[in-house]
């Protein structure tokens, strides 16, 4: 750890640590060579002396504990997926800001920051201030096309999984990518010779 190219710094200013410690340097030796604070050395070295190498890592900070619920999380995006208007609020398509005072107003979340709850939403890739289209499916063999394309991507074809050798090749269309006609005549090479 002391010496890795890719220690992070903090884990290898507490190896060192220990590595001058070995050698039996006093705390303050070690802090004017570490160029660290005597009191970072000496915790550092009581924790490793108490409990080794695991004792180097940082301990877990438990944290503020979380306002609110995942129940109460889960309620606001369920609230996200309907349309206002199922709902009864006078919009046509849902905001944070929105959405955070239905929240309140139902009784599901205290007052909760619209920044909470476009977070929330982000979790899971809601967007309901878009609205397109093709994601409300209309076709009656949806099903049967997608499980086709969705066990490609699993890399099984009707039920066998496929071979080593055996790839699947997503080919769609990008903008300005179509084939098109050229716009220039296509020319003859020119033959190889000296530079002139």
């Amino acid at each position: 750890m002391a010496y890795g190219h890719k220690t992070p710094y903090q884990a290898r200013m507490r190896a060192h640590i220990v590595l001058h410690a070995a050698r039996g340097r006093s705390n303050a030796s070690i802090a004017r060579q570490t160029g660290l604070h005597l009191d970072t050395v000496r915790k550092w070295r009581g924790r490793f002396a108490e409990d080794g190498m695991p004792a180097l890592a940082d301990r877990r900070r438990p944290g503020r504990p979380p306002s609110f619920t995942a129940l109460q999380a889960a309620q606001v995006k369920a609230l996200a997926c309907q349309l206002p208007a199922e709902t009864g609020a006078p919009l046509s398509r849902w905001s944070c800001p929105e959405l955070a005072r239905e929240a309140m107003a139902r009784g599901i979340t205290p007052p909760v920051p619209a920044s909470t709850v476009r977070r929330w939403l982000g979790q899971d890739a809601l967007k309901p201030w878009q609205h397109r289209s093709w994601i409300f499916v209309t076709d009656p063999a949806f099903r049967p096309k997608a499980q086709q394309v969705l066990d490609l991507y699993a890399r099984t074809r009707d039920g066998v999984p496929l071979g080593e050798n055996e790839y699947v090749i997503s080919a769609d269309e990008k903008t300005s990518i179509q084939a098109r006609c050229r716009c220039h005549p296509t020319l003859a090479p020119t033959r190889p010779g000296p530079c002139a």
